[in-house]
């Protein structure tokens, strides 16, 4: 019960946080930090594409390098997760000392959650 309490629960956190704020804006009519007006709006998609080149340059590397390596570099976080499942399903195969066995379950649930939580938790905030 409580391997699956600590799977839910962490999930659950962005659900409730975002219930509460959209009770606290039905309540107070506010739209929290949202711009008021055509001039502000525009600053804030300004602002957004000036944060989103940042982070490119940040994430671009320095030389030239082959199409196979950035195309590894671009997918590493899902190769690194399918190896952490991966891991996680062989400690039911291969016997292992339970300490291990449950961390690398509980790696498992936190990628779990990386891959499947936030697209579910946007696809049911965008149904709305």
């Amino acid at each position: 019960m409580t391997a699956l309490l600590s799977l839910l629960l962490p999930a659950l956190v962005p659900v409730a946080s975002d219930a509460i704020r959209g009770i606290i804006a039905k309540f107070t009519g506010g739209a929290g930090a949202a711009p008021q007006n055509v001039n502000e709006e525009i600053l804030l998609m300004n602002a957004k594409t000036e944060n989103l080149k940042a982070l490119a340059e940040l994430d671009k590397p320095a030389g030239e390098i082959s199409r196979w390596v950035a195309d590894l570099r671009a997918s590493f976080r899902y190769v690194a997760a399918g190896l952490v499942i991966i891991a996680a399903i062989s400690t039911l195969y291969i016997p292992v000392d339970v300490e291990l066995a449950d961390i690398v379950w509980q790696a498992a649930q936190s990628v779990w959650s990386f891959i499947f939580g936030d697209r579910m938790y946007s696809y049911l905030k965008r149904g709305k």
